[in-house]
């Protein structure tokens, strides 16, 4: 007897952050009125506003558009479920805060001008971190060196000759958190072993 195929739930957190980002930036979409930019974007704003606090959370999951949603959740929702299932929700998700406020605390005092949205920062926490999983103690993945060297000097090369609304300097540093997570991950997982 032939078993029937059935979709599962593999990756609660990351369908859970994609479909967040996804219902975000449609409101933005269809409201068009501002409200993405009030709660779903940061920006330098005075320490005594409430919302300066929430915004260094939110600002992942808000996005200028659906071509700008779609790149970010195309890498999220391949490799966001490798992680979960190696690392467990709750890393992951500390590693999406972790990421999202170091990018927006260094944004906001880099770039006090200009507004940051997007989870390009987490996307490209992803993309270091799996290069990690299969990482051994004493060894540094020739994966890992290649990915950082594409991608952060991607990054670099952009952020000195393009002139976009792009925040090179977002996914550089989801990058390093990303890589940082996956060797910390690792060694901890190897220590209690």
């Amino acid at each position: 007897m032939k078993k029937r195929l059935k979709i599962t739930m593999n990756a609660p957190l990351v369908l859970g952050f994609a479909l967040l980002c996804t219902v975000v930036t449609l409101i933005g979409m269809i409201m068009n009125d501002g409200t993405v930019s009030r709660v779903f974007c940061t920006f330098a704003s005075p320490l005594s506003d409430p919302m300066t606090y929430v915004r260094l959370f939110t600002h992942v999951l808000g996005h200028s558009g659906l071509a700008h949603l779609l790149a970010n959740m195309a890498y999220i929702l391949l490799l966001g479920p490798i992680l979960e299932e190696k690392y467990g929700w709750k890393n992951l998700l500390f590693v999406i805060l972790v990421t999202a406020v170091i990018t927006g605390i260094i944004h906001n005092l880099l770039f006090p001008n200009e507004i940051l949205l997007g989870a390009s920062g987490v996307a490209f926490a992803m993309i270091l971190m799996t290069s990690f999983t299969e990482f051994r103690e004493g060894e540094i993945p020739l994966t890992f060196i290649l990915v950082a060297l594409i991608y952060i000097g991607q990054q670099i090369w952009d952020g000195i000759t393009a002139h976009d609304n792009i925040s090179n300097l977002t996914h550089i540093i989801g990058g390093l958190v990303g890589g940082g997570a996956g060797y910390l991950l690792n060694i901890r997982k190897i220590q209690k072993i």
